[in-house]
């Protein structure tokens, strides 16, 4: 990504100048939108030492701030802010203090930019893989209406709530991923080893063979003979979908593929939808205009194909539909939610409405994850069963076979 410097305005009028990187100026002025600025000229230029410092970091080891560090990042500045500390006092310690060195130098640039006279948000805004778009938002709401303490309070709760999500998900996935390895090296070594024995064993007996076996050592000699050009079409094709789906196209079919898929889509629906409704309250009782909010979350839910629908409220709340029909036009909200949402809009609640909502799909997350297992283990023992039973057709009745004949020479 190239870096882009940037003069802008803040909502005081002041003049901010500063540098982020980015795939495109486009998505710099997205990002200084986001946190509330207005740009005014935004030229790529060419990256200096302090640019260079997080790759440089990165390539000895120290990985980007995961949500762990933003957690413990947030009550940190919570506590600080709660007792009276100086901000960039504060924020220089926590860079001392804190395990990851790539947040340490990031700590440390946004300190640098708070004694240069630039506000906070600003500050994290030159750091969007680290601060996302919602983080900004909120801190700059929290510089606006000084309740900066609440604000890291609150997205430490968020933050915490999205990491336990994600945590419990790929627990419940680690069983079954594990199986289906083992099954598939299974497969290969039968295939490779076991299989061509026994045939030999079959030819060499001059037994007829059942279509079981003769389809099994057709297969048998197929990846034999044609296993290193599979094994390079598999490396390939894996390579080959992981760049695509870094792509904005391939990420978006990707990340709408997720949600259909059997069993684990309809947790990835509801996972994604709790953090929407989660980060919507959150900006929306922070004060966050409307607008604004829906643009900022958008980018929040981690989810491109749900961002889409999210951005699509936003236009129908900007032509001046209610956020409940804009909602119900989506096709992703069940009906009691959307009832939830209409009775917040009548009673002048939405935000503690979006928190019930939040709350609801968070239970049934909690519920699909702790029956993850259950439902997952039935369709591993069929495949199981099946594997056994291909290999028991195959491969045991011609040797009963084999035998009856040796002892009927006998």
């Amino acid at each position: 990504m190239a870096v882009f410097n940037y003069r802008a305005r803040s909502t005081r009028g002041d003049l901010l100048e500063g540098r982020i990187e980015a795939a495109s100026a486009d998505q710099v002025a997205a990002q200084l939108v986001s946190g509330g600025i207005t740009p005014v000229e935004i030229k790529e230029g060419a990256a200096t030492k302090s640019d260079d410092r997080v790759p440089l970091l990165e390539r000895f080891g120290a990985h980007a701030p995961n949500l762990t560090d933003l957690v413990l990042l947030c009550r940190q500045m919570y506590t600080l802010l709660k007792a009276g500390i100086p901000i960039v006092r504060g924020i220089r310690g926590l860079g001392q203090s804190t395990p990851n060195p790539r947040m340490t130098a990031v700590l440390h640039e946004v300190a640098g930019d708070l004694e240069s006279g630039r506000e906070l948000s600003a500050a994290l805004a030159r750091f969007p893989a680290v601060f996302a778009p919602i983080f900004v938002s909120m801190v700059r709401v929290g510089e606006n209406t000084g309740q900066l303490d609440t604000v890291f309070a609150r997205l430490a709760a968020y933050l915490e709530f999205d990491r336990t999500t994600r945590e419990r998900i790929r627990t419940a996935l680690r069983y079954p991923t594990m199986v289906l390895i083992a099954i598939g090296i299974a497969i290969g070594i039968i295939n490779v080893f076991v299989i061509p024995a026994f045939a030999n064993v079959f030819k060499s007996g001059h037994v007829e063979l059942p279509l079981a076996t003769e389809i099994l050592i057709a297969t048998s000699d197929f990846f034999v003979a044609w296993w290193k050009p599979l094994l390079g079409a598999l490396v390939v094709t894996v390579f080959g979908l992981r760049r695509y789906v870094k792509t904005d196209a391939g990420r978006y079919r990707w990340d709408k593929l997720k949600l259909g898929l059997p069993i684990f889509g309809r947790i990835v629906q509801r996972a994604t939808l709790a953090r929407f409704a989660r980060a919507f309250g959150l900006a929306y009782r922070a004060g966050v205009p409307l607008i604004q909010a829906l643009t900022v979350v958008a980018r929040a839910v981690g989810n491109d194909y749900v961002a889409e629908r999210v951005l699509e409220m936003r236009n129908g709340v900007e032509r001046g539909d209610t956020i409940t029909r804009t909602a119900a036009a989506t096709g992703l909200f069940t009906p009691m939610v959307l009832q939830m949402l209409e009775v917040g809009e009548e009673t002048g609640a939405v935000d503690d409405l979006l928190e019930e909502v939040a709350d609801f799909y968070e239970r049934e997350v909690d519920y699909d994850i702790r029956n993850l297992s259950a439902a997952i283990e039935p369709l591993l023992i069929v495949a199981m069963g099946i594997m056994v039973l291909i290999l028991a057709l195959g491969v045991f009745l011609p040797m009963w076979d084999l035998a009856s004949a040796v002892g009927l020479k006998r």
